[in-house]
């Protein structure tokens, strides 16, 4: 894995505030949210999948949200108590990177609504 001074040279300072610094975009001013196309998101960082466009939904938060990842081995969750408030933490299984968070608000299968930042994600269409 690239050290924190590879990724910076790498990605853009947006992609890199917010996957190594835990950086958030601001709402419905990113890539993602109102994207359509099918195909599979992808971490902007080492490019591992992470979520379908099939697993995709509006949530009106004006972030991109997914009910699930592409699989169980794709992210990993962690407790984030910063800001003042507790939250769910998701991270790429690969490079650690931090992608935003999942809360338990989200439509049927699952319940979950996985909210990403656009600058942490890649699409590739199908």
């Amino acid at each position: 894995m690239k050290t924190k001074e590879e990724w910076k040279k790498t990605l853009s300072p947006k992609s890199y505030h917010v996957l190594f610094e835990k950086g958030t975009e601001p709402p419905f001013a990113n890539q993602y949210h109102a994207h359509k196309e099918g195909g599979t998101y992808c971490c902007a960082a080492c490019g591992s999948p992470l979520f379908s466009s099939q697993h995709k939904f509006n949530s009106g938060t004006g972030w991109p949200s997914f009910f699930a990842p592409v699989s169980s081995e794709a992210v990993a969750t962690e407790l984030d108590k910063s800001h003042g408030m507790e939250r769910i933490e998701v991270r790429c299984v690969q490079c650690g990177g931090h992608l935003g968070h999942v809360f338990d608000d989200g439509p049927p299968p699952t319940s979950l609504r996985y909210c990403m930042n656009s600058a942490a994600l890649n699409f590739k269409k199908t």
